[in-house]
């Protein structure tokens, strides 16, 4: 390894790598890395508003509104009146979106298959605790979710 400093940059190198990667596999499907994760979280919150999916995204409230409207456009979520407030929507996947959460699945777990190659299945099972363990120490979690388990097949 060449020197200390340069940690970061590699982390940062890695994650646009597999993030281009990544988006290569969803590109097909119509959506995003990010529009994915949306989709992932409304499926385990069943409904949200834009507040709450910028909180759990920790986004600006305006970014979650463009990649809402974005989604909602496709056809991949519906906005209703809230019920128990009028004058606020509520998110919610739509049938297209349910339809579409295991092919994003799918191409996650493809991911995790180039990683695995890449570097060994043993290592590619302690990246994914180290920063599961990195992301909860810097207060991140799982959008939509109350606890996580490190995944078992990985």
């Amino acid at each position: 390894m060449q020197s200390d400093s340069l940690r970061l940059h590699y982390l940062l190198h890695s994650a646009d790598l597999i993030e281009d990667r990544l988006h290569h596999q969803l590109a097909p499907l119509g959506i995003k890395p990010r529009q994915a994760r949306i989709l992932d979280a409304l499926a385990r919150m069943s409904r949200a508003s834009q507040v709450e999916l910028a909180r759990a995204f920790d986004v600006s409230p305006a970014s979650m509104s463009t990649m809402t409207a974005r989604l909602v456009a496709a056809g991949f979520i519906t906005r209703e009146v809230d019920r128990h407030d009028i004058r606020s929507n509520t998110l919610r996947l739509s049938k297209k979106g349910s339809d579409l959460l295991d092919q994003i699945r799918a191409a996650w777990r493809t991911i995790d298959d180039v990683i695995e190659n890449a570097i060994g299945p043993e290592k590619a099972r302690e990246l994914a605790e180290i920063t599961l363990e990195l992301r909860d120490a810097l207060g991140g979690k799982t959008p939509g979710s109350a606890s996580e388990q490190p995944p078992d097949d990985v």
